[in-house]
């Protein structure tokens, strides 16, 4: 690395910008010339999204940022938490280490089946969602919920994960159904997949004797089995729940849209007590 030494830090910055957010971080250890080149604005401008309207929409959105002094500050600032856009129906963050965009479509942005109907949904504050409203399922047998992004909101040569994100108190209706999920480019590929939403489903009891017990364990029997084995939901950092829903690739050639969608609708069981937040569009980490 010596021989960089010699370098203006003009040079070294140009370099850096043709990194990664992380590796300049890293290379900031080398040496002193280093760690200063690291703070350009020259080098952060190239890890912000190229298109300065859609930096310029979000700043507006979003005044705080508006006052920061180096490109540097509004990227950490940029990634460092969500920001609420579209008047509280989207939110946007860059992934710290990339520097690609996430994108997060509230409740109020997916289309739900039912959802303007109070008998079987609401509209309701939790104060540790970062929307100021999440959809609330009172009860319904027919579950239905789409959304839809065009890949020109988010970041080119890029694979994207889609994640549904739900909390479940008391809930009833979901412990042995298969609920679909389903992520499908428009005039391209798309993905379906079964899985069961419940977190904690635990086998049922078998005890007991007689013929209405046998026919009754072989009932809990075919239950179980319809769910054994599905994918189901983990804890993010933020206490929700979220589940995979499949994932796409966005070449950035084409603006195309994607649609998703959770359906459970034969299964003719009462669901309650359902929390939707949204569904969350990010980075897979192997980019």
């Amino acid at each position: 690395m010596a021989v960089f030494e010699d370098l203006p830090e003009e040079c070294i910055a140009a370099i850096l910008s043709l990194t990664t957010p992380l590796d300049a971080g890293r290379l900031s250890l080398i040496s002193k010339t280093f760690r200063s080149a690291t703070h350009s604005d020259a080098v952060w401008d190239k890890f912000l999204p190229s298109d300065s309207n859609f930096i310029d929409s979000i700043i507006s959105q979003s005044p705080s940022l508006s006052n920061l002094p180096t490109k540097k500050a509004l990227y950490l600032a940029l990634s460092d938490r969500p920001i609420i856009i579209d008047n509280g129906k989207k939110s946007f963050q860059l992934d710290r280490k990339s520097g690609k965009k996430c994108c997060m479509l509230a409740a109020r942005s997916l289309t739900i089946v039912w959802g303007d109907t109070e008998l079987y949904w609401n509209w309701i504050v939790m104060s540790d969602s970062r929307f100021p409203e999440v959809a609330k399922l009172n009860h319904v047998w027919w579950l239905e919920i789409r959304g839809m992004i065009n890949t020109h909101a988010l970041s080119p040569n890029t694979r994207y994960g889609v994640y549904l994100v739900f909390k479940m108190i008391d809930a009833r209706g979901f412990e042995y159904i298969p609920v679909h999920l389903s992520v499908c480019v428009e005039g391209g590929n798309s993905s379906t997949k079964i899985v069961c939403l419940d977190p904690k489903v635990e086998p049922m009891p078998h005890n007991g004797a007689g013929r209405r017990n046998r026919h009754m364990r072989m009932m809990l029997r075919r239950l179980e089995d319809k769910v054994i084995g599905l994918q189901r939901p983990s804890v993010r950092s933020d206490g929700w729940l979220e589940i995979e829903m499949g994932e796409f690739f966005n070449s950035g050639i084409e603006h195309e849209e994607v649609h998703m969608s959770v359906i459970e609708t034969k299964a003719g069981q009462l669901k309650e007590n359902f929390f939707v937040e949204g569904i969350e569009i990010r980075p897979k980490q192997d980019n």
